[in-house]
């Protein structure tokens, strides 16, 4: 045999059980580190993601007829939202409306902004997104709440 395959490995065991409590404590599934030649890695499967069942929806209640009279004074029309000047979500994820919980929000109704100014954040695949004010104004409306999922386009805040 060679002097290089006579020589074992020197595994530093405090070392290795450190690296299994950070995997515990931080819900890792993996963690190597390095030193010069030296490499220690340190894995565990993964836990399966807990089965998610959804009840069918209910059927829908039959639609009944209900004849109505003329009247010289119709109802008046629901006001419709009026999003003109929204800055809308450019992807799907979560809102959130201040960098972190118990932060102060970065928007708030009456709020002067400048271009550029963050107004929220969405969260999309543990990426933050900061969504900021495409040009300067005052805040009119939030439309979304903190923690709230959005969709893609969707309004978030009014700025006029």
């Amino acid at each position: 045999m060679t002097e290089e395959h006579n020589h074992k490995m020197r595994v530093d065991v405090d070392l290795v059980r450190q690296l299994a409590e950070m995997l515990d404590a931080t819900g890792l599934t993996e963690v190597e580190v390095e030193d010069g030649d030296r490499k220690i890695r340190i894995a565990r499967k993964a836990a399966a993601a807990p089965a998610v069942h959804y009840a069918p929806s209910p059927a829908p209640a039959p639609a009944t007829h209900v004849a109505s009279l003329p009247s010289s004074d119709p109802a008046p029309a629901a006001p419709a939202a009026d999003h003109a000047n929204a800055v809308k979500s450019p992807m799907v994820g979560t809102a959130y409306l201040a960098a972190e919980p118990g932060a102060a929000p970065f928007s708030s109704i009456g709020k002067q902004v400048a271009a550029g100014d963050t107004l929220l954040i969405v969260e999309a695949m543990k990426v933050m997104n900061p969504i900021t004010a495409p040009s300067a104004g005052t805040i009119k409306a939030i439309l979304v709440e903190n923690g709230q999922p959005v969709e893609f386009d969707q309004p978030l805040i009014v700025v006029e």
